[in-house]
């Protein structure tokens, strides 16, 4: 095997461990969160502590690393960051512990699946995306985004006997509460799509990826502590009281809202976007098992289903980008196989 043979495997192999850490990362902030309700961390003061940890981890790197391609703030700026702020942190985070706290970890993993999916039919109606049903590739997107909702549809109103069985006592969630559940959880999906459509044209403007985070992250604490003055009035649920506590907010903060933005960023540069984006559904395979064996959370069939599904919507969803990408350049279509296995060495051409 040739040197050039040797480094290419071990850049890949450097790539492919680092995205099952992404993933594992993501994974585990589905348990901890989970573990954090369970204790009665509040709803609203979990999320600022989190926002507070990530802000004080991200604005120094967004200050030191982004002097000279910082463009000058104004107020419209600001008013962008804002509304990102509140799609992307306070709705998005807000929406997220709702579902879970009626749901659970699995399956709040595989409806954030649908994101693409979501996030395509927003781009299309705003016309930011190209929808071309004549050709595969815009009718994969639309298959795709109808498998995705779909799978999304089946979770919420499906439950189907269950899978496997556990010896932990489990206090069963009420099928009213797991339909909130779920709605909150779309409503964590649809929020998170409409903040990565409205990031695109911002990040055109102002292409200072950290510094755009970093004030979205201010803004978002800013909004969280505003609710918080009206709905945590009670200073006892602001003081950490255990070590298990302490544990779950390091987590969120410096794990999910730190490490896995620099993690997600290497990531993307390394093998480009659909090559990460692949990787999503080992996060609802993680989390399933993790939360089986820590939580002792029920699996049922009605639900692997509609995960399967949203699943395969996305990988559906992920060719048509990939081979209307190819046919946009002039490049010969290929499979999706082929894509995912050369994604990383064109990457690295380019980097």
């Amino acid at each position: 095997m040739s040197i050039n043979r040797r480094v290419l495997l071990s850049e890949r192999m450097k790539l492919i461990v680092a995205l099952f850490g992404l993933q594992l990362c993501f994974a585990g902030f589905h348990i901890v969160s989970r573990v954090a309700l369970n204790i009665g961390v509040s709803k609203v003061v979990y999320p600022v502590y989190r926002n507070i940890i990530a802000l004080l981890f991200l604005a120094p790197l967004a200050y030191f690393f982004e002097k000279k391609e910082r463009p000058p703030l104004t107020i419209g700026f600001l008013v962008q960051f804002f509304v990102l702020a509140l799609l992307g942190i306070t709705a998005n985070q807000g929406f997220y512990l709702l579902g879970l706290y009626y749901a659970s970890p699995t399956f709040a993993s595989a409806m954030q699946n649908s994101v693409p999916a979501i996030t395509f039919v927003m781009a299309s109606l705003l016309g930011l995306e190209e929808v071309n049903i004549g050709r595969r590739d815009g009718l994969a997107k639309i298959v795709g985004t109808i498998g995705s909702i779909g799978g999304a549809t089946v979770i919420t109103l499906y439950k189907g006997p269950p899978l496997l069985l556990t010896n932990q006592i489990q206090e069963e969630i009420s099928p009213m509460n797991w339909t909130w559940g779920c709605i909150y959880l779309l409503g964590h999906c649809f929020s998170w799509a409409a903040w990565m459509v409205l990031q695109a044209p911002v990040l055109k403007k102002y292409p200072a990826k950290l510094t755009v985070t970093s004030f979205t992250c201010f803004f978002g604490l800013i909004q969280f502590l505003v609710i918080a003055a009206f709905v945590e009035t009670d200073l006892n649920n602001w003081k950490i009281q255990s070590g298990e506590e302490l544990f779950t907010i390091l987590y969120a903060g410096i794990v999910a809202s730190g490490i896995v933005i620099s993690l997600q960023t290497w990531c993307i540069q390394k093998g480009g976007p659909v090559f990460v984006a692949v990787f999503q559904p080992l996060q609802t395979l993680l989390v399933a098992i993790m939360a089986f064996v820590i939580l002792g959370d029920q699996l049922y069939s009605g639900r692997i289903i509609g995960a399967v599904l949203i699943m395969l919507g996305l990988y559906v969803v992920l060719w048509g980008k990939s081979e209307e990408k190819k046919i946009a350049t002039g490049e010969k279509p290929e499979t999706l196989t082929t894509t995912l296995l050369e994604a990383p060495n064109k990457a690295e051409q380019t980097v």
